[in-house]
């Protein structure tokens, strides 16, 4: 789902350069599906990518006859990528991330890696360490960009501020409100074991939780209530009580909305080992951002939304508990770091104007052939 909200600012900016064209959207995921027809509807076609097999990508190319392929962030498909040497259908990969440890990963298949490299006619890459893992692998330096992350071009709109001026009025009133956004298994109880901590001094204290995957919902609904906590569903549209400890985000596509409705954000996948998620997101809101050491997705963006002053790294419950409590009872210090981190995203935006740029020049060389 993550690959599908970033792509939605490059689908839609690639429609308005050519309306013309027809765009087919794959993913592999239930979620990620539901976001496609929710936010793209029938200005795009929609199926899923069938897995990776010979057969299966033979199928799929032949039946929807493809002029140009764009694969977001880090996906290596080698029979995908194999037929679409085949065929002639040129490929870019876009937003392209590449960790160390996905490098490495790669590496234990060099030749196969490199083979579905050579394939590739275009890799816009977001930073220059991702550009020179790419090159590490087996792909051509003259086909790899350097073009930023389309990600900093979130949009939080002044339509979307007031929508979450007007949702946290209604729904959480005048209490002190922070996030977790994106949280995964053997966090969650750390984020509870923090919120335990800061209703010591902060009793009307309100944890807004937001797992990564809506299957494990009854899953955090018996960890809040093996601490006590009286929940308020998402779904159940109304007002938290006063009672009321967690608020659970059991929706699709409205993280964006409550960043803007919070005091403090704290961006998940990032206090196990998971590499962390979007905190660009929150930023762009004007919130606050902590998270946790394990932010290998997105480490370089980690740590310079660190240095801009926009973002704070905890190492686990204790921290998070006092960072979040520093914050919430001291307006000031808030805001300054909010607005940090918000002028660090608007300086670098336009990933998404380059990367436009760089498919439709590919994609202008095959309508002349």
């Amino acid at each position: 789902m993550g690959e599908a909200e970033a792509a939605f600012p490059l689908i839609q900016s690639f429609l308005a350069r050519f309306p013309s064209s027809e765009v087919l959207v794959t993913c592999m995921t239930p979620t990620g599906s539901a976001r496609i027809r929710a936010v793209l509807g029938d200005s795009v076609h929609h199926v899923y990518l069938p897995y990776d097999l010979p057969a299966g990508a033979a199928r799929f190319l032949d039946h929807f006859q493809p002029k140009i392929g764009v694969v977001m962030e880090t996906e290596i498909w080698p029979n995908l990528y194999r037929q679409c040497r085949q065929r002639g259908i040129p490929l870019a990969i876009v937003n392209g991330r590449l960790s160390e440890k996905s490098a490495r990963g790669y590496r234990w298949a060099a030749r196969l890696t490199a083979e579905s490299l050579s394939a590739v006619s275009l890799i816009a890459a977001q930073t220059t360490a991702d550009a020179e893992r790419y090159i590490g692998l087996g792909a051509d330096p003259k086909k790899v960009e350097v073009a930023g992350n389309v990600k900093f071009d979130v949009e939080f709109s002044d339509a979307l501020r007031q929508q979450a001026k007007a949702l946290r009025a209604e729904w959480f009133g005048a209490r002190p409100v922070w996030i977790a956004g994106s949280t995964h298994s053997g966090e969650e109880e750390q984020i509870l074991e923090a919120l335990a901590e800061l209703r010591r001094t902060i009793p009307d204290v309100l944890l807004v939780l937001a797992p990564r995957h809506p299957h494990r919902l009854n899953d955090v609904l018996g960890l809040c209530a093996g601490a006590g906590l009286s929940v308020r569903r998402r779904s159940e549209s109304r007002p938290c009580e006063r009672t009321t400890g967690v608020f659970l985000i059991d929706s699709l596509g409205e993280l964006r909305l409550f960043y803007g409705a919070a005091d403090v954000a704290f961006v998940g996948g990032s206090l196990i080992p998971r590499g962390g998620h979007n905190v660009l997101e929150p930023a762009a809101a004007g919130c606050p951002v902590l998270f946790g050491p394990h932010t290998f997705n997105f480490a370089e963006i980690a740590e310079q939304l660190k240095q801009s002053g926009g973002g704070i790294e905890i190492e686990d419950a204790e921290q998070l508990a006092s960072w979040v409590g520093r914050l919430l009872t001291d307006p000031g210090r808030r805001h300054q770091i909010g607005a940090k981190g918000q002028a660090f995203v608007h300086a670098n935006r336009g990933a998404v104007a380059r990367v436009t740029d760089l498919i439709g020049a590919l994609y202008a060389e095959i309508a002349r052939v």
